[in-house]
Parts: C-alpha cells; structure tokens; sequence
C-alpha cells in the first residue's frame, strides 16, 4: 500500500469503533473517521465466527488487495476499519472489491472523478 499504513493497535481500532460513523452492506462494515494526517491507516478484522484460520487469512488478504488497487481514489487523511461478516466466507475478489468501493461511496471518501476513469469499475454501484 502505497499511500497507507496498517492499523494495528487495539486503541486506534477502539477510537475509531467510537468516534469514527459506519456503513455496512451484505460482506463488510467499514468504520471511517478523521486521522489529521496525509495518510490513509487500514484496519481489517475477521472475527473466528466467520470462518477458520485459512478462511480468515483469505478474507485478510482480499480486503487488502481490493484496498490497495483502488488506492489512489480513496480520500487521503482517514483511519478506516473493515470489518468483515459471517456471509464473507465465500466472497470472491471481485465481490469484495464492489463491497469495498459501495461502501466508501456510502462514507463519501472516494474522488468520483477518479473513479469513472478507472476502467472496469461502475460509478454507479
């Protein structure tokens, strides 16, 4: 991730389960919320109940990949978590990505100039 970092401690995911406003759609619920800096931090969590280790690890990486290809369109300053759901489990790349971009239209965090001119991707999603 280019323009991010990762959002590890448990007090940041905290302040942003607090303070931070969510949305959430049928695979994932993104927390979003001010961080006052240049940078972007994302925070994933798959909680066990969603599937075992290899299941969890998958999601992970599929949250984080659809992140990071659509990077450069996300507002910069944000501490973002995505929190993934029971229905996840059997979630394709592609399945996540329109998750991932719904929702940050939801939060209003994406340039849509940006996103129209990326190919492949519908602004109206």
């Amino acid at each position: 991730m280019q323009f991010s970092e990762s959002l590890k401690r448990n007090c940041d995911f905290q302040n942003v389960y607090r303070n931070g406003k969510s949305y959430a759609n049928k695979y994932l619920v993104m927390y979003v919320m001010e961080n006052n800096s240049e940078r972007n931090r994302l925070g994933i969590s798959v909680s066990k109940k969603v599937g075992n280790s290899i299941i969890r690890h998958r999601i992970t990486r599929l949250i984080r990949e659809s992140y990071r290809l659509q990077e450069n369109i996300f507002n910069s300053g944000l501490d973002i978590v995505v929190i993934a759901r029971n229905s996840a489990s059997a979630i394709t790349c592609q399945e996540t990505e329109s998750a991932l971009l719904h929702l940050a239209k939801l939060h209003h965090i994406i340039n849509m100039k940006k996103l129209e001119a990326v190919d492949g991707v519908d602004p109206h999603i």
